[in-house]
């Protein structure tokens, strides 16, 4: 069986700007190598359409503060090279991925890691699957400060990094594989 720390992964959430479909306004990327969280990289991004109402309630992020952000065909090179894993990790990742592909039309999606669908499978009988509960549960926005908050891409995609590591424990890759049939409420898309 092979050992998960055998892939290098990329962790990405992004945060949009409540239209539909979600146009990207902020994004990060932290890579896991060897199993071990790297360093964050992110970017604000002035998105086509302004932010929603709704959205800036949800991340903070407002018109004002991307309006001298570069548009996104400025930082596409940067963000490619991030994305380059042989993974990748979202919570909820069918939305983080379907902006990804909308924003980098010919790029190939590497296997993609699920951490909300990992927690349902390997921690069965929660009440709720939502990643604020899950970072709660077992401490692991331990350390992270200022800027860093929830429904931030930073913060957010840092706490999925742990999540993933701490859900992958000593698990084979094949483990992690494993998909349930179907989905639930909790894969609706998102707003923001």
């Amino acid at each position: 069986m092979t050992d998960w720390t055998s892939l290098n992964y990329v962790v990405v959430d992004v945060e949009g700007n409540g239209q539909q479909p979600p146009d990207l306004l902020e994004l990060a990327a932290v890579p896991i190598v060897a199993g071990v969280v790297g360093e964050p990289k992110s970017w604000l991004v002035k998105p086509d359409q302004p932010i929603s109402h709704f959205a800036r309630r949800i991340h903070g992020i407002s018109n004002e503060q991307v309006a001298d952000a570069p548009v996104f065909g400025y930082i596409e090179a940067d963000v490619r090279k991030a994305l380059d894993a042989s993974a990748l990790i979202a919570h909820n990742a069918h939305v983080d991925v379907g902006v990804l592909q909308r924003k980098l039309g010919d790029w190939e999606c590497p296997e993609v890691f699920d951490t909300l669908k990992l927690a349902r499978r390997l921690l069965p009988g929660r009440t709720t699957y939502k990643l604020g509960a899950l970072v709660e549960a077992f401490d692991l926005a331990h350390g992270l400060g200022g800027e860093d908050q929830p429904h931030r891409a930073t913060y957010d995609a840092i706490v999925t990094a742990r999540l993933f590591v701490h859900l992958a424990g000593r698990r084979a890759l094949d483990e992690l594989r494993d998909q349930p049939p179907g989905g639930s409420r909790d894969d609706d898309p998102a707003l923001f």
